[in-house]
């Protein structure tokens, strides 16, 4: 195909495809995507990555696309799910990611709200899900079928998709790249719905090009380096580390085969920078320390001292201090060896958003020489509002406001955000776009927190989250949560009391850590649903409760707690994919075991 043409203001592409070009012209036969087929890793070029979306692109408009319709795609991390992505914007389309677990009501809603002309699938089964509603989806034109046939006519496969390429002249495709403009829209992030209906939020090609080249800048990605695609592709932040960035440095996206082989596939790729939600870095964490269970008794030694070190250096760096004198030991001896089995040895950064991460979980990987740096920022603001860096963090604290962007807190302690990242507002929703987006730019995140003395943002709550006792005192659950989940062997805490007089919660038990932590204290119980009756473990917690109670106050501690037979957990529907609890779900599902708390 020709070379396609685009307009630029100084050597700064002005659209997304503009990137995908001046990328592909820069780095042709580098790779820009590797994928496992068959256990053998595959590769995708540069150029044949340019070239298969202006294909596809081509591809939908015979399909019906016009300028402005929404498309959807469905299905898990994988080359297919970019180029249909890029594909639909190089189209004129505005594109909006399904997450993989959603239920086939919930890709009507979606599907519907934006108006899709074309819904791209993963495979059969999503594609089900789609024929299950596509009668209600009257401006539906096609459903594209990323791997595999079908028969019914209105199915396309994804070598169907790109023969009718040939339908469509390039002149025509050309048309619409010429009519992408910077501020036009680019895509939309449809919201988890932890409080409600989904939100389609608008992102425009400056706001997604702004973000990746900052990030780009700030943390020194380079050409042929690597990142890893696991999370998923419909939330803002894994398209900003693993879509986004990449295409704007020329770095390649490894994609992992499951998040059960994640550790597998960490090892093989060894990314540059490696981003994790909470759960996962918990589920890591347990890992890590399970493997360390097994050692001997000098191993064990060995590794305490190490950490005594680690946590000591750690905050040394963050406060501009001298490590302690056997650090450089400690480095050499155990955390080298530990990011190694990782994976995480050449890791420039490894970092955490999108829910509260216990500073437990912080300090045990502060303590192994592997600090996690937190990154705070929602989808209004097409993903980070704030950055940490390994010369420029703080443990318990999110970051500081990314340079050309404002960051302010409310009189009610609210944080409100002002910037090129900030999004134009929700999709065919003004009312909702007039509460969270002001006459003065600033975006209202829903979300509580304040500033230090030195500038990192602190994250207490979110507005919404904010218990409102019967004696009307106001707690935030976060930060006693975070208290509670450093319990060894809980997994996770809820807290309750909205409009009560006391607080409660409900506590759920890692399977992983159970046994052991069941046989320290003498306990019978070995899964999950034993342990929630055993009275020696019940002691055992409640002592552990206490302590927490004891670093609170008064109307923060908890009074009573219940201990479920299971987890929260994405399909139990507790929790969206990316590990928030739905908290107003977790109420109703519960409200038996709330209420014999306060019985």
């Amino acid at each position: 195909m020709e070379s396609i043409r685009f307009k630029e203001i100084g050597s700064m592409p002005q659209t997304v495809i503009q990137v995908l070009e001046q990328t592909s012209a820069a780095n042709g036969q580098r790779p820009a995507m590797r994928y496992k087929r068959e256990g053998v890793w595959e590769t995708i070029t540069w150029s044949e990555y340019r070239d298969l979306v202006l294909k596809a692109a081509r591809g939908l408009m015979a399909l019906g696309v016009e300028t402005g319709n929404g498309t959807v795609i469905l299905g898990n991390n994988q080359p297919r799910w970019f180029l249909a992505h890029f594909a639909s914007i190089a189209a004129g389309g505005l594109p909006a990611g399904i997450y993989a677990n959603n239920t086939a009501e919930q890709c009507h809603y979606i599907a519907d709200h934006c108006e899709a002309r074309v819904a791209f699938v993963e495979n059969e089964e999503f594609l089900q899900r789609f024929l299950e509603i596509r009668a209600r989806l009257p401006q539906l034109r096609a459903i594209v079928l990323m791997e595999g046939e079908h028969d019914d006519p209105r199915v396309h496969s994804w070598q169907e998709l790109l023969d009718l390429a040939r339908e469509t002249p390039e002149s025509a495709l050309q048309e619409r790249l010429d009519g992408l403009e910077p501020h036009t829209a680019c895509e939309l992030i449809y919201t988890s719905g932890t409080t409600g209906t989904p939100k389609g939020v608008i992102l425009t090609h400056h706001n997604v090009i702004w973000v990746a080249d900052q990030m780009a800048a700030t943390y020194d990605l380079a050409p042929g380096e690597s990142v890893i695609s696991y999370l998923p592709l419909s939330h803002i932040a894994e398209q900003v580390v693993s879509l986004y960035s990449p295409l704007f440095i020329g770095a390649c996206t490894w994609f992992a085969e499951s998040l059960d082989k994640l550790a597998e596939n960490l090892r093989e790729v060894r990314p540059h920078i490696f981003f994790a939600v909470p759960r996962v870095w918990e589920k890591i964490q347990t890992a890590v320390e399970i493997a360390g269970a097994q050692n001997s008794g000098l191993k064990k030694r060995l590794a305490a001292w190490a950490r005594r070190q680690g946590l000591a250096g750690g905050y040394a760096d963050q406060q501009d201090r001298p490590r302690p004198p056997l650090y450089s030991l400690a480095e050499k001896l155990v955390f080298s060896k530990v990011r190694a089995r990782l994976g995480l040895d050449r890791s420039r950064g490894c970092f955490t958003a999108a829910a509260p991460i216990s500073i437990h979980t912080l300090e045990f990987f502060l303590s192994l020489g592997i600090p996690i740096l937190e990154v705070y920022g929602m989808s209004e603001n097409t993903g980070p509002t704030t950055l940490s860096t390994l010369d420029r963090y703080r443990t318990g604290r999110a970051g500081w406001p990314i340079e050309g962007t404002d960051l302010k807190i409310a009189e009610d302690g609210e944080i409100y955000m002002r910037g090129p990242h900030v999004s134009p507002g929700y999709f065919k929703n003004p009312q909702a776009t007039r509460e969270t987006f002001d006459e003065e730019g600033w975006l209202h995140s829903g979300d509580i927190g304040e500033i230090d003395d030195d500038g990192f943002l602190k994250i207490t709550d979110r507005k919404k989250e904010l218990i409102i006792t019967s004696g009307g005192k106001n707690v935030a659950p976060q930060a006693i949560e975070s208290e509670l989940r450093g319990i060894a062997a809980v997994a996770q805490a809820v807290v309750v009391g909205d409009r009560r007089n006391y607080l409660t919660a409900l506590l759920t038990l890692d399977p992983d850590l159970l046994a052991r932590e069941a046989e320290k204290i003498g306990s019978p119980a070995r899964d999950l649903e034993t342990a929630a009756r055993c009275p020696k473990l019940r002691i055992h917690l409640e002592e552990r409760v206490e302590r927490v109670n004891g670093g609170l106050a008064r109307y923060e501690t908890i009074k009573r707690f219940t201990v479920l037979p299971g987890e929260f957990s994405v399909d139990g529907g507790e929790m969206t994919p990316t590990m928030k609890l739905k908290r107003r779900v977790i109420n109703e599902k519960y409200a038996r075991e709330i209420e014999d708390l306060y019985a």
